[in-house]
């Protein structure tokens, strides 16, 4: 069985959240994204993106996974990948499911990182299943306005015969 989310990141019972701002997809160029049953769990981890003033914040849902089965790291092109694990729960001998909703299984998500963010400056903390990775943005420089006043100007404009006006023009802005 496969999930299939159309170009608006729908689906017919949910939504998908492929097309977010930072996210690398296929999603301009492929106008259908169909997802196996082995890779649902890369598309149900769920991540909030938010910019502030001054960071990129990325907010991923991990319950249940430890810190070491998460793995963080940006690579060539300013490009974050949030990769890890989820466990399958041991199943003992006389335990007898009625119903197994979570996911587990392989997760990756990869995000474009703006021009502004200071990858190196990079902090990621997992408290309460919630992994969150803050990317500090660069300040962005004020242009200054420059006002250029020319200097006044004088003309010398012949005239009839040997007479020449000499004509001086300031230029004064208010």
């Amino acid at each position: 069985m496969s999930m299939t989310c159309n170009a608006m990141g729908q689906t017919n019972n949910s939504s998908c959240d492929i097309r977010e701002k930072y996210e690398l997809t296929t999603a301009q160029t492929s106008p259908r994204i169909t997802f196996s049953d082995e890779t649902k769990a890369f598309a149900k981890t769920r991540i909030d993106v938010k910019e502030t003033p001054e960071a990129h914040v990325f907010k991923a849902e991990l319950p249940g996974v430890k810190k070491d089965e998460v793995k963080m790291q940006i690579g060539k092109g300013k490009v974050l990948e949030i990769s890890g694990e989820r466990s399958v729960e041991k199943e003992e001998k006389n335990d007898k499911w009625h119903r197994f909703e979570r996911s587990s299984g392989k997760f990756l998500r990869q995000f474009k990182l703006p021009e502004n963010a200071k990858v190196d400056q990079t902090k990621a903390t997992l408290e309460n299943g919630v992994l969150t990775v803050t990317v500090p943005k660069e300040e962005v420089k004020k242009s200054s306005v420059v006002v250029i006043v020319p200097k006044p100007v004088t003309l010398t404009v012949p005239r009839e015969g040997d007479k020449k006006t000499t004509i001086t023009i300031d230029f004064k802005f208010s």
